[in-house]
């Protein structure tokens, strides 16, 4: 018997997990899938239209300033860039020493990001719909919060 699909799983379904980072593991992964769903319409991920906003704000920046700023792993990062690169929409040169490699987004990366906008949008919609302006407003204080207080600890 086949296993009913993410969407179609009711929300009692889910049982209490006992640290927070089960819980945020999980939250990561159901809010991961309603922007992976609306941004595959732009032929993107949410990792890859992250790493394009972050690229298209700083204008260019080495691997370890974008996997501290993502407190991402550098493998999860160095595979997501070679997409980014395979498809044309990031540049890489090297930096100031052999080993350093500088990023920055290309002028087919800022046109996906474009397209890939509205996209992106739909995703916040949909969320901020299920939360009300006041949880929406809670939740992103209460994420700031927890990612410093889990820098710090």
């Amino acid at each position: 018997m086949k296993s009913p699909a993410f969407a179609e799983q009711p929300g009692d379904a889910l049982f209490v997990l006992p640290c927070a980072c089960q819980n945020l593991r999980r939250l990561s992964r159901v809010v991961t899938r309603i922007y992976d769903q609306e941004l595959r319409r732009a032929g993107l991920e949410i990792t890859q239209f992250g790493l394009l906003t972050a690229l298209a704000a700083v204008g260019e920046a080495n691997q370890k300033r974008l996997s501290a700023g993502f407190a991402m792993d550098s493998t999860t990062l160095t595979r997501t860039l070679g997409l980014l690169r395979k498809q044309g929409w990031v540049h890489s040169r090297r930096g100031k020493d052999r080993r350093e490699r500088l990023f920055r987004m290309t002028g087919a990366g800022s046109r996906q990001m474009a397209m890939a906008q509205r996209h992106w949008e739909q995703a916040e919609r949909r969320l901020r719909k299920e939360l009300g302006d006041t949880g929406w407003k809670n939740m992103k204080e209460t994420v700031s919060r927890m990612t410093e207080a889990g820098m710090r600890a």
